[in-house]
C-alpha cells in the first residue's frame, strides 16, 4: 500500500512531522522554555523530596523524560517531568517496602518507573488507550482531592521545621523541638510560610514571572546570609552533578518486583488521566488535535527514560504546561529548551542550591497542590449526579483512611463505579406507552395518555436486551399482565434495544411462551438490524410471526389503533 512506510515511520517517530519553525516561533519557544526550565529545577528537587528520593534524581527525572515526552508525545505544549501526584503515589507505593532514600528505595522507584512506563507504552502501541477510561472522572476527582490533603499534611513538618515521630503527636513534637531550638524553628517557619505567601502573591499578580525560581533564589540567599544550615536548619545540602548513568539495579528479589506491579498499574492509569487533562486543555487552547494512543506511547517512554536515568515515575504537569502556554510557547521545542536549562544546571550549578531550605521546597510543593482541592466541584457533582458524587466521596474517604496505601482508595472508587454502572444498567427505565398527539409513542404516565388501544399493553425499555436487563423486562410484563385480565396483546417497542445477547433472546422466548399460554399476542415494533438478525437466526421470528413484527412504531400504531 502506497504511503504505508512513511505513515509507519511518522508513527514511530512523530517528531519527524514537526514543521520547520519560523523565527518568531523560535524566539517564543526560547522564552517559554527558559521560563519553564527555571521553574522546573526547584520543582524537580521538591518532587524528589516528596517521592522520598535523593534531590539529584529530581533533576534526572526532569532531563531525559522531558525530551522523550516531547519527541514521542502528541501534545506539543505538554510539559513532562516530576509532578506532585505521581511523586506521592511513588512514595505511598514504596513506604511499606523500604526506607525512604535508601539504595533499596531508589532501586524500587527505578523499577516502578520502568513498569508503569512499559504498561503505558504497550497500551499506546496496541491502541488500547480506552483502558485509561477504567478510572472514571468521579474516581479521579475524589482521589485528587484526597491526595492534595495528604500531600499538604506530609509537607507541614518540613514547612514548619519539626520532625515527625511515630511515638509522638505533632503538638508534643513541636513543644519538644521548641524547647530544643526555638530560633531555628521560627526561622524555618519563616522560610516556609514566607515562601507560601510569596508564591501565592507572585502567582496572583504576575503569572508570567517564574515565581518558583524567584522564591528559590531568595530562600538560598537568606539561608546563606543567616547561616541557616549552621544553626541546625534543614537545607538541601550537596547535590550530585553531571549526566545520569543509564543503568538498572539488579538487586531486587522476585517478590519485590511482584509487589511493584499493582502500584505500577495505578500510577500508569492515574498519571495518564492527569496528562490527558492537560492535553485536552491545550488542544482547546491551540486548536491542535492530540492522539491518546500516541500520547500513551510518549508518556510510557518518558517514564522508562526516567527509570533508566535512575529516577522515579514522571507525568505531564498541568501547572508547567499552563505556564508553557502562557509564556508563549508555540511548539514542543520549548520543552526541549526547558530540558536544556536542567542540563546546564547539572554541570556546575547544583552547588548553588546547597543552602536552599527544605522549607522552601515544601512551599513549592504545597502551593500548586492547594489548587487541586476543589470542594465546589465535589459539591456540584454530588448535587447534579448523586451516583458519581457517591463514587467520588467513597474514593476520597477510603484514600484518606488507608494512608499510605493510597491504591486502596482508587480500587475502592473503581469498584464503586462498577457497582453504580451495573446498578444503572440492571435497573433500566421501562415505561408504558400511549399515543401522543404528535403521533408517536410517549410515556403514558408522564403525559396522562390512554392505552394504545383497548386491551393492548405497550412497553418500551430504554436499554439493550441483555442478561442484566432482560429479567426486568420479563418481570414488568408478567406483573402488568397479571394485574389486568383484559390484556389481549402486548407490544414491545424495540427501537431502543440496540444490543441483544443470548439471555435476552431466551427471555424474549419466555415472554412469548408466557403470553401465548394465556392467549395473548406478542408484537414487536422498530427492531434494529442486530435484533432482527437474531430473531431470524434463532427461529423466534417464526414463533412471534412476521406479521406481528412492525418495521416502525408508526406502522404498529397504524395497525393496532
Amino acid at each position: 500500500m502506497r504511503g504505508s512506510p512513511s505513515k509507519m515511520l511518522f508513527r514511530l517517530f512523530p517528531f519527524l512531522k514537526w514543521a520547520r519553525p519560523t523565527k518568531q516561533q523560535t524566539q517564543a519557544d526560547a522564552i517559554a522554555g527558559i521560563t519553564v526550565g527555571l521553574v522546573l529545577i526547584p520543582q524537580a528537587l521538591a518532587y524528589a523530596q516528596l517521592a522520598g528520593m535523593p534531590p539529584v534524581t529530581g533533576l534526572y527525572a526532569a532531563l531525559l523524560p522531558g525530551i522523550v515526552g516531547a519527541l514521542f508525545g502528541s501534545s506539543s505544549l505538554l510539559s513532562v517531568g516530576p509532578v506532585a501526584l505521581t511523586s506521592l503515589l511513588t512514595f505511598a507505593a514504596l513506604q511499606p517496602l523500604a526506607e525512604a532514600g535508601s539504595p533499596q528505595w531508589v532501586a524500587m522507584a527505578i523499577w516502578l518507573a520502568l513498569y508503569s512506563g512499559l504498561m503505558q507504552f504497550l497500551m499506546g502501541a496496541f491502541r488500547m488507550g480506552i483502558l485509561a477510561n477504567l478510572v472514571s472522572n468521579a474516581v479521579v476527582q475524589g482521589f485528587v482531592n484526597a491526595a492534595a490533603v495528604i500531600i499538604i499534611a506530609s509537607q507541614l513538618p518540613s514547612l514548619l521545621g519539626f520532625g515527625t515521630g511515630a511515638e509522638e503527636s505533632w503538638l508534643s513534637t513541636i513543644r519538644h523541638e521548641w524547647q530544643q531550638g526555638s530560633f531555628r524553628l521560627m526561622v524555618t517557619a519563616g522560610f516556609g510560610l514566607g515562601g507560601v505567601a510569596a508564591l501565592f502573591l507572585l502567582g496572583k499578580f504576575s503569572a508570567r514571572l517564574p515565581a518558583v525560581m524567584v522564591v528559590t533564589l531568595i530562600g538560598i540567599a537568606g539561608s546563606y546570609l543567616l547561616g541557616f544550615g549552621d544553626l541546625g536548619g534543614s537545607v538541601i545540602g550537596p547535590i550530585g552533578s553531571g549526566l545520569p548513568g543509564l543503568s538498572l539495579p539488579l538487586t531486587l528479589s522476585v517478590d519485590q518486583h511482584l509487589a511493584l506491579l499493582l502500584p505500577a498499574v495505578i500510577i500508569a492509569l492515574i498519571s495518564f488521566t492527569e496528562a490527558m487533562s492537560s492535553c485536552r486543555t491545550m488542544s482547546r487552547v491551540t486548536g491542535v488535535p492530540w492522539d491518546r494512543n500516541q500520547e500513551l506511547i510518549g508518556q510510557g517512554l518518558a517514564k522508562m527514560a526516567s527509570g533508566f536515568s535512575g529516577a522515579f515515575p514522571v507525568s505531564g504537569s498541568f501547572s508547567r504546561t499552563a505556564l508553557n502556554a502562557y509564556s508563549g510557547a508555540k511548539t514542543a521545542r520549548a520543552t526541549l529548551i526547558a530540558s536544556l536549562i536542567v542540563l546546564i544546571s547539572l554541570f556546575g550549578f547544583t552547588q548553588v542550591l546547597y543552602h536552599l531550605p527544605t522549607a522552601i521546597l515544601a512551599a513549592i510543593i504545597i502551593v500548586p497542590v492547594t489548587r487541586l482541592i476543589d470542594v465546589r466541584s465535589l459539591t456540584r457533582l454530588c448535587r447534579e449526579n448523586p451516583k458519581d458524587g457517591a463514587v467520588a466521596l467513597v474514593t476520597l474517604i477510603v484514600t484518606l483512611l488507608t494512608v499510605p496505601n493510597l491504591y486502596w482508595g482508587i480500587l475502592a472508587g473503581m469498584a464503586a463505579s462498577l457497582l453504580a454502572f451495573l446498578y444503572h444498567h440492571a435497573m433500566p427505565r421501562i415505561i408504558e406507552l400511549g399515543v401522543h398527539e404528535t403521533g408517536g409513542f410517549r410515556d403514558r404516565n408522564l403525559y396522562q395518555l390512554p392505552p394504545i388501544a383497548e386491551g393492548i399493553l405497550g412497553l418500551r425499555m430504554d436499554a439493550s436486551l441483555t442478561y442484566l436487563t432482560a429479567p426486568m423486562l420479563e418481570r414488568s410484563i408478567r406483573k402488568k399482565v397479571d394485574a389486568d385480565p383484559n390484556v389481549r396483546a402486548v407490544l414491545i417497542s424495540a427501537s431502543s434495544l440496540n444490543q441483544v445477547d443470548s439471555t435476552g433472546l431466551d427471555t424474549l422466548q419466555d415472554i412469548w411462551s408466557f403470553l401465548d399460554a394465556r392467549g395473548i399476542t406478542l408484537y414487536l415494533s422498530g427492531p434494529k438490524l442486530p435484533l432482527r438478525e437474531a430473531l431470524s437466526r434463532t427461529g423466534l421470528a417464526q414463533l412471534i410471526k412476521e406479521e406481528n413484527i412492525f418495521a416502525t412504531d408508526a406502522k404498529a400504531i397504524e395497525a393496532l389503533k
